[in-house]
């Protein structure tokens, strides 16, 4: 990876800048799981005793692993490697929001064995007896961990799943496009009014195909509870979507960084800090010593997000599964992938892998004034659930 992260600066100083300027808010099976071995790691302790199986003595794993992630959100590499080490055929498959995901398990998909929800879709599944309880002790790495991110609330005492990667939900634009170049988005209002959108929407906008996320953005932008149950709110929401929505270009949370970032199909779109991130990257110019796309978290607040490692209820390669979520806590492995997504990783012993310049990108870990404005998606009830589909439902289709 390339030393300069001057778009990332960028990002940063202008997050800093308008917080400086008074900017508004940003289960387990009979008898419990066997002993699983990270290769090469320390002994896990579980009440004083060695629970860490031996070389020779580790869990028998099964010849295939279905493993279902986010699109592009993984080092495939990392994958290969496990493959090769421990002899497992990993069946990878990828999913584009929360929603697809539980609509998938709903349905009644049950040759998935390990998933990657978000924080407030992890709750939902625990109520709906989707995940499988695990055993956190049997897992070598979980020291590995940064306290800040476990016993959340979605997930207290990580009883079912144990977090991957954290990021925001911001702005991502083109660099050197003409307005952008002396009206830098620094609002949700770039995503939302029509008088502003209509100074570039002939370059193409993209917005996320994820209803929890657009529906934040827009609650956060009108000065509400981005997980408001308040109907009148919802309603006011709803409307402000449909009054951009005939501005926007594209409806893609799945490939939106390489087939229209990276192409320059669109000029702005509303996006995952790392997928931007890596936009930039994929466009870096030697000379210029600069990339394409510059990435902002608006001065009304943002949205944070944990994803999380999960075995689904209905996995029948239960031990194969901790095997492989142990894996993926590995520092070294840990830290290549953060290198790949550029997303944070909450795994402290994974930062001597992890590029210098992705560590100190305020983008990529935000300081402490950037992070106040961040807030949660939380589970919201049936009935405001309800609502906000359809929502969804009304922006899609008119």
């Amino acid at each position: 990876m390339k030393k300069k992260l001057l778009w990332l600066l960028l990002a940063g100083l202008l997050a800093l800048l308008l917080v400086a300027c008074g900017g508004g808010p940003a289960g387990g099976p009979a008898g419990g799981p066997e002993a699983v071995e990270e290769g090469g790691g320390e002994a896990a302790e579980s009440g004083g005793e060695d629970t860490t199986a031996a070389e020779d003595e580790s869990p028998q794993l099964a010849e295939t692993l279905s493993v279902y992630n986010w699109a592009d959100y993984i080092d495939q590499d990392m994958i290969a490697a496990y493959e090769e080490e421990y002899g497992v055929d990993v069946i990878y498959d990828e999913f584009s929001s929360n929603e697809d995901l539980l609509a998938k398990l709903q349905a009644g998909a049950t040759g998935y064995d390990v998933i990657f929800p978000s924080d407030y879709m992890v709750a939902i599944m625990i109520d709906l007896g989707l995940l499988h309880e695990i055993d956190t002790s049997q897992l070598s790495n979980y020291g590995n961990l940064d306290e800040q991110f476990l016993d959340a609330p979605f997930d207290p005492g990580n009883q079912y799943c144990v977090p991957y990667y954290w990021g925001t939900t911001g702005i991502g634009y083109r660099a050197g496009h003409p307005f952008f170049e002396e009206n830098p988005p620094d609002s949700w209002a770039y995503i939302f009014e029509p008088e502003l959108l209509e100074q570039y929407a002939d370059g193409g906008i993209n917005v996320l195909n994820d209803p929890r996320e657009l529906t934040s953005a827009a609650l956060i932008y009108l000065g509400y509870d981005a997980n408001s149950t308040n109907e009148e709110e919802l309603m006011e929401a709803r409307d402000l979507m449909l009054n951009a929505k005939s501005y926007w270009k594209t409806f893609n949370s799945d490939d939106w960084g390489n087939s229209l970032l990276v192409p320059d199909e669109v000029v702005l779109t509303h996006g995952w800090s790392g997928g931007v991130a890596a936009a930039y990257w994929e466009t870096y110019d030697e000379e210029t010593e600069d990339g394409n796309w510059y990435y902002s978290i608006p001065e009304e607040g943002a949205v944070k997000w944990l994803d999380n490692i999960c075995i689904t209820a209905s996995s029948e390669q239960y031990d194969t599964a901790m095997h492989f979520m142990n894996y993926l806590l590995e520092p070294e492995v840990a830290g290549t992938i953060t290198n790949y997504v550029y997303y944070s990783s909450p795994n402290n012993a994974a930062d001597e892998f992890i590029d210098e310049d992705l560590l100190n990108d305020p983008s990529v870990y935000p300081p402490s004034e950037v992070k106040e404005k961040l807030v949660w998606l939380t589970e919201v009830d049936d009935a405001t659930s309800a609502i906000y589909d359809e929502i969804w439902t009304a922006v899609k289709s008119q």
